[in-house]
């Protein structure tokens, strides 16, 4: 990265490379419009912008349970995670079937998002990307576990439907968060909490 000195003689970045990070901001911020099928607490559709954020929010305090996990870098995993969505949006979860192309699309749309960026940021995002998809490292299936995680409790806060499908939870992510014990302890919860929603959906018998 060149460094240039300014007139108070502090460094002082490289201009095509402080716009290529601009824009490219610029064009990920399209994630806060990105809609999710989930809805909040107080019933609005919720963005893939608020799903990330509060996933990393969950990864920093559960990743001292994860014994030799670099939290770094599974943060990075869970920030660049969905960042292809800024181009052809979220695909709902009850939606999603194993071989259906879409992370290969998402990947492609990644790369046109990653443009502007400079080759050395563009690679450590598509290459984080690639991991986070592969479940190449120990990060990226926390990663992965905890993504579903997320989905997960945001079904059972959201004011949702009254004909919402809680039952879809019971189901969902089942490998992803069975491969380490804090993931499978975090589903056990989770799963209460949906089952409990189910019974007020139901209403009393």
């Amino acid at each position: 990265m060149e460094l240039r000195a300014n007139s108070e003689g502090r460094p002082e970045m490289d201009g095509d490379r402080l716009q290529g990070i601009i824009d490219f901001l610029q064009a990920a911020e399209r994630l806060k419009d990105t809609l999710r099928s989930g809805v909040t607490s107080k019933g609005r559709p919720e963005s893939t912008a608020e799903h990330t954020w509060r996933l990393c929010l969950m990864v920093m305090l559960l990743c001292r349970e994860l014994e030799g996990c670099d939290m770094l870098r599974l943060l990075k995993l869970c920030i660049v995670h969905d960042l292809g969505e800024a181009i052809s949006g979220d695909v709902p979860a009850i939606h999603q079937t194993g071989d259906d192309g879409r992370a290969a699309r998402e990947r492609i749309d990644l790369t046109t998002l990653c443009e502007p960026l400079a080759d050395d940021l563009r690679r450590e995002i598509i290459e984080l990307w690639d991991e986070y998809n592969e479940a190449s490292s120990s990060e990226a299936v926390y990663a992965k576990g905890f993504d579903k995680l997320e989905t997960m409790l945001q079904h059972v806060a959201g004011r949702n439907a009254p004909d919402f499908d809680y039952e879809f939870n019971l189901s969902y992510g089942q490998q992803q968060t069975r491969r380490h014990p804090l993931l499978r302890q975090i589903r056990r919860l989770v799963d209460a909490a949906t089952l409990a929603r189910m019974g007020e959906q139901q209403g009393p018998v």
